[in-house]
């Protein structure tokens, strides 16, 4: 049997390295080297995250599982994590409009995080939040060049756009026990900053000449460890070396 917080933190553990073991493949295939340089430490900031959850989360259930047995030794139905984040990377315009969807919402949410009164989880939050500012950032950049630029990258950007946008609605769900620790102080009810995640988003669009779609029905069921095919594949990869040699260290 779980408790509330161990399950809120294990989300946003899962969330965090799934995103970044999704950035890391890009690693050594981005458009230029700065790129990849750029999208290999925006991952190496979403995995440090990630360490951070995991390690609290080992604390909170007390059963001897540190980050490492938390991220490599748990089934797929075991992870918590939001579909967008392991939906596949496509071209570089989904990456990045994923990347923003992400960052916009994060980036204000752990903001509104470093006031909780879980001290742990207000540190870890007080350091994500400048790493995701920066991730909101470079990728806005990334989505308005795309947008205004040419006919194809225009094209794919709008692609991208119809395919991701389904997959944010689950981002603002909550249930019974998050709304425990909202109730409680701890953590943040995500329709107070949907404003500020739309906002960002339709200022970023505007000047990428694409349009937020209207939202209709969305896809759910990550954070009860409903997930796509694709998680799988990510677990199959990741968690490959320490399923063969089980606690190896090096």
């Amino acid at each position: 049997m779980t408790t509330p917080l161990f399950d809120y933190t294990l989300r946003l553990a899962d969330t965090a390295l799934i995103l970044g073991h999704r950035l890391s493949e890009w690693s050594g295939h981005a458009p230029t080297l700065e790129e990849d340089l750029a999208m290999s430490n925006m991952a190496l900031d979403l995995i440090g995250q990630a360490r951070s959850f995991f390690d609290y989360a080992g604390n909170i259930e007390g059963k001897g599982r540190d980050e490492n047995a938390l991220a490599y030794m748990r089934n797929e139905l075991d992870w918590k994590n939001w579909l967008i984040a392991e939906q596949p990377n496509g071209d570089f315009a989904a990456t990045m409009l994923r990347q923003l969807l992400i960052a916009a919402y994060l980036a204000p949410y752990y903001r509104a995080l470093t006031a909780s009164k879980d001290a742990q989880i207000a540190a870890i939050a007080a350091k994500a939040t400048k790493e995701m500012d920066y991730h909101v950032r470079h990728a806005g950049e990334w989505v308005i060049r795309l947008g205004d630029g040419t006919e194809e990258s225009h094209r794919r950007l709008v692609e991208a756009m119809a395919d991701i946008w389904p997959f944010t609605g689950e981002i603002f769900d909550v249930d019974a026990s998050e709304r425990a620790l909202i109730d409680a102080g701890i953590a943040i009810d995500p329709k107070t900053i949907r404003a500020e995640w739309e906002k960002t988003l339709d200022h970023i669009f505007t000047e990428a000449i694409v349009q937020r779609p209207v939202d209709g029905w969305m896809q759910s069921g990550g954070k009860t460890g409903r997930h796509t095919e694709y998680l799988g594949h990510i677990l199959a990869e990741m968690q490959s070396m320490q399923r063969a040699y089980p606690g190896a260290t090096w």
